[in-house]
């Protein structure tokens, strides 16, 4: 073999190389696989289904989850409005050092246009409600519900702390109250405007330690 042919092979695996590298980044393996969650409402309020879905990527030993949200278009058909791979906590995280999570998957429902999610939180659950508008699911609404059980048990003294926060209006309010009692031990409401409101794709799920 010559020496200008040799430059040239030379050279031609130089370029190689990157591209090479560069289309398999371009089209990274869907490993999404496993869905786990489902659920079929009017989300954008034009009177036709939409579809949300969870999948886990069944691949990587954290479990990560992705949520997508799919909207019903003019001619018929869903199109994928919203992906999100933040918005749940991985069944496996990184810190946890290949120890589960100890939570459930966040359950989803589409009610009266609102699209809820449930999930379990150390101590209780809390519920983000969100809403469409002009293109974008923002936050309007979380229900939390926790208690104050330290033996692993729940008896007749245990405090529960309920807060709902409208972010519409702004309103938190956090009532203390012992289970079977008439009135509440305490209730504390104040003002925590937040402006713009969360937006789904932009809501992490370690957001839950904000409200």
């Amino acid at each position: 073999m010559s020496e200008t042919v040799k430059s040239i092979y030379f050279i031609f695996i130089l370029l190689s190389v990157p591209l090479n590298l560069l289309a398999q980044n371009s089209n990274p393996k869907e490993h999404y696989t496993y869905q786990v969650r489902e659920e079929h409402g009017d989300l954008n309020n034009d009177g036709k289904m939409d579809r949300i879905t969870v999948k886990m990527d069944t691949v990587d030993k954290t479990r990560p989850l992705r949520l997508d949200i799919f909207l019903s278009q003019p001619n018929g058909k869903l199109a994928l409005a919203v992906s999100s791979t933040k918005i749940i906590e991985p069944q496996y995280p990184v810190e946890n050092q290949g120890k589960f999570n100890g939570y459930q998957i966040p359950d989803f429902s589409i009610e009266k246009g609102i699209l809820k999610m449930r999930s379990e939180i150390e101590g209780g659950n809390i519920t983000y409600d969100f809403k469409y508008n002009n293109g974008n699911f923002e936050l309007i609404y979380v229900d939390k519900l926790t208690n104050n059980a330290t033996k692993g048990y729940i008896d007749e003294k245990t405090v529960f702390t309920e807060t709902k926060f409208d972010l519409v209006t702004g309103m938190r309010t956090e009532t203390d109250e012992i289970s079977g009692s008439a009135k509440a031990l305490s209730v504390r409401k104040k003002r925590v405007l937040i402006r713009p409101l969360p937006k789904i794709q932009d809501f992490k799920f370690s957001d839950k330690k904000l409200y």
